[in-house]
């Protein structure tokens, strides 16, 4: 069965910096694009960044380009977001996708 695993949220001032990692195992990780995904508290799950299997491209959110950058190690089975600038509105749980299935989530909290 798929394993997403994330790591790295926690609670990081307004203008701060966060990385997030998504261990990916028990399938052919370079074989999938992958995504980031999170949740704010009351609100629907939104779409973040894409990358390539290979990561020669990418795509994000309106929301987030610019600050957040995603990638990959396909020989680790890694998943990454880099997350800089971070603003408040940016809280939310985290999650790596692949196709239908998700990780259990990291929390971000962006707080002063």
């Amino acid at each position: 069965q798929v394993q997403l695993v994330e790591s790295g949220g926690g609670l990081v001032q307004p203008g701060g910096s966060l990385r997030l990692s998504c261990a990916a195992a028990r399938f052919t990780f370079s074989n999938y694009g992958m995504s980031w995904f999170r949740q704010a508290p009351g609100k629907e799950r939104e779409w973040v960044a894409t990358i390539t299997t290979t990561g020669s491209s990418t795509n994000y959110a309106d929301a987030v380009k610019g600050r957040f950058t995603i990638s990959r190690d396909n020989a680790k089975n890694m998943l990454y977001l880099q997350m800089n600038s971070l603003k408040p509105e940016d809280t939310a749980v985290y999650y790596c996708n692949c196709a239908a299935y998700w990780g259990q989530g990291t929390q971000v909290t962006v707080s002063s």
